[in-house]
Order: structure tokens, then sequence, then C-alpha cells
């Protein structure tokens, strides 16, 4: 009998709010072999802002061409940010494009769609605005676009779409299915009632598990980018779940894992049993391997370029530091940035405070123990315990580090490396 020789070299398909990432990672040794990144730009021609894949297309078969010839690519995989969906014809096109989430056209139908969707009891989905909510996107294309979406044959979460557009197989999976959509109960570990209420059952591409292999790559992908014709897809997860996952293989509970970028995504495993408020930003995810996990948010990533104007970490003293802390500066964020949506269910009800006259250093220094504040406050609201492990950037950001240390009182580990690329990684294994 013929050993089956695992994938070492995995090539991760990491679509981000803010950034497209291809990552080639060595499972073996746990290490990014080499990163290709460029912008990820919202279209805003056509019926409404949308993503353009084939521009992330292009990209991602240059970077597989460019990583393949210089490290051997065993295997593909991906992870992609939650609250999106695609509507895909029955030839594999798009039958309306990709919304962005941003963007307020689910509001318009709103209304209408607040008397359909199940109560936060069955999905552990809060009610959030612009298109946070999945069903709510999927509802306002049926009502406003009716004939495009007619043409649908294919409902697909979007990690799924894109190990689609790698492998040919159509897919949906639990980790993006959780992620506040309105479309999974988590509990019974099914599609909510407002799938078959609004007539989407049939259109639901079949579940499979996110470390599945759908099989090798098309032919035509192969032919662009010199890949072997065998090389296996896996279906993907959700980028704060592959985050999470590395911790859930190898970690006793309890433990919170801080997943950062576009937005702070706050999880506890085996902590103190809470109730969620779903009008704090509080809600379940559910995890690769298909369980309820507690978990508070909030958009950190883009506060902090926001606040911070431009100025990205900073160089800044001890004396910048000392300066902060004498004169007590906080953060309260308030709703008047027009790119940050009403998403700080923690804090809604308050008003800004203004950091100025502060230098660009001092600032630095004020928005990251700010959000620290914030994370801390998440969470305490979803009953974490346990050492606090932080993912992405805010992990090389020491004074976000040490503040949540001193404010939490409690183990913080700053995790090395892209959790997002490592989890979406150890799917192959």
């Amino acid at each position: 009998m013929v050993e089956m020789i695992k994938p070492q070299h995995i090539a991760v398909l990491d679509v981000g709010k803010t950034n497209v990432k291809l990552v080639l990672f060595d499972v073996k040794s746990r290490q990014e072999l080499a990163v290709r990144k460029q912008p990820n730009h919202v279209q805003n021609s056509g019926l409404y802002p949308h993503y353009d894949v084939e521009i992330m297309w292009n990209f991602f078969l240059k970077s597989l061409l460019e990583l393949h010839s210089l490290h051997r690519i065993d295997a593909l995989t991906v992870a992609t940010h939650g609250a999106t969906i695609v509507l895909v014809n029955k030839d594999g096109g798009l039958a309306l494009p990709i919304l962005d989430y941003e963007h307020s056209g689910p509001d318009e139908t709103r209304s209408e769609y607040a008397k359909l969707r199940p109560d936060f009891s069955e999905t552990g989905s809060p009610s959030l605005p612009i298109g946070l909510n999945v069903g709510a996107q999927l509802f306002w294309q049926m009502k406003c676009f009716p004939q495009e979406f007619a043409n649908t044959a294919s409902i697909m979460t979007y990690a799924q779409y894109w190990s689609f557009r790698l492998s040919g197989v159509r897919s949906n999976e639990v980790s993006s299915l959780g992620s506040h959509t309105d479309l999974w109960a988590p509990e019974k570990k099914q599609y909510s009632t407002l799938v078959a209420k609004l007539g989407w059952i049939d259109l639901m591409a079949p579940l499979r598990a996110a470390n599945d292999c759908l099989g090798p790559i098309t032919p035509d992908l192969a032919d662009k980018t010199g890949l072997p014709p065998t090389c296996p897809v896996y279906c993907g997860i959700h980028d704060s779940n592959a985050s999470l996952l590395p911790h859930l293989l190898s970690r006793e509970k309890p433990f919170a894992v801080v997943s950062t970028g576009t937005w702070v995504i706050v999880m506890a495993i085996g902590g103190t049993a809470v109730q969620l408020d779903p009008a704090r930003e509080m809600l379940f995810n559910v995890s690769a391997d298909c369980n309820p996990v507690p978990t508070s948010r909030f958009m950190g990533g883009r506060e902090y370029e926001l606040l911070m104007q431009g100025d990205n970490n900073p160089h800044y003293s001890q004396s910048d530091v000392d300066e902060v802390e004498i004169k007590g500066v906080s953060f309260v964020p308030n709703t008047n940035y027009a790119s940050l949506p009403n998403t700080e269910g923690h804090f809604k009800n308050r008003a800004g405070e203004i950091l100025d006259p502060l230098n660009a250093a001092q600032r630095h220094v004020a928005v990251s123990y700010h959000l620290a504040k914030n994370t801390a406050k998440c969470l305490s609201l979803i009953g974490a315990v346990g050492p606090i492990i932080v993912e992405g950037p805010f992990a090389k950001n020491k004074l976000y580090l040490s503040k949540l240390q001193a404010l939490t009182s409690r183990s913080v580990e700053a995790a090395e490396g892209t959790g997002t690329s490592l989890g979406a990684a150890l799917l192959t294994t």
C-alpha cells in the first residue's frame, strides 16, 4: 500500500475586508514562506457597491504562478471575512454582484425583513445595520432585483465561492453561515427557519466541513498557474474562526481569542455562562467543529485608521506614554464618521471625546489604550476567562497588549504570524 503524502506547503487565499492576500504556509514548521498582498477596493459602479472578484482572481492567479515557481504548492484553501454571500448562476458566473456589506441598500427593506427574521434565541444573530446580516442582503436583492435573483442556481458563503473558483465544486460551510447571517441555528446545527420561509433552501449549496477536500483544482487553473492537476482544494473557513482553530486544536479550556483586523472579534471558549445581549454587539459565532462560540466585537481596525488620520504606528517614547497617562486621555467612539458603521453597540449612547491637541505619537498611545479598553469590555461581556491570545495586527501593538493585561489581570499572549493563514492551512492536515 502506498502511503499518502500529507501536503506541507499550503497556499491560503485570505480575502479580508481591507486587503486580499495569498499566503504560502509551511504546516510542518508553522511558518509563512511568502505573502503577496493588494488592497481590496470596492467598485461603486453598476447596480450597487460590490467586490470586483475578477481583479482578485487575477491577483491570485499571478501570485500562485509566481510562488509555485519559488516553492512547491501542495494544496489550496481559503479564509474570508464574513457578512458576505454569493449568488451563482447555473454556468458558474455571478447572478448578481457580490454586495459590499457596508452599503446601506438592505436598510431599504429593513422593516419588511424584520417581520420575517428569526429571533436571537434561534440564530444567535443580532439585528445589525447595513448589510451585516446576510439574510438582510439576500432579502433586499430578492426584492429589488427579482430578475437577476431568479437566475440564481446556488447560494454560497464567501469562502466557499472562492473554493468553488479553485475546484469547480459548490459548497457552504458552518463557520461562515454562523457569522451573524440569520441563516443558521447554532444549537440545532441546521439552517434557520428563515431559509425555508423565503424559499431559499433548495438554492443553498451542499454543506461541507471546513476541512473537507473538495477535489483537485480545475484544469484551467492548472494551466494558468503551473500547479499540478492533482493539487487538492479544501473547503475553507470564516477568517475569525480560522484564527480560533489552532487554539481549539492545541489548548485546554478556558481561554479567549481576540482576532484583530478591520474588526476586533473577541471569542470565549469554556468561559462563564452569561446571557448575551444582542443590543450590545454580542452574538454566537460557530466554530469549524460546528459549536456555538460566545462572541463580542467592534470595528477596531477601522477605528484605529480613522482616528490616526494616516499616521499609523508612529514612533513613540516613554514621555508620550506619560503625557497620555497624566492627561487621562480616553476616546469613546461617536458615530459621526461617515465610513464607520454605527456598530459600536457597547458605547453607542455616549458622545465622542476629541483627542487633540495630542501629537501623532501620543494619539497612537491614546487610541491603543482605547482599543484595549473596548477589548476588555468585550471579554467581560461574554464571560471570558483564562489566558487571552491576540491574533492579527494588534498582536504587534505592545501598548495595546500591556494595557489589556493591566485591565484584565490575566495573561495576554501575542500570537506569532498570521492566525488566519495558520488556521486555514491546518484544515489540510
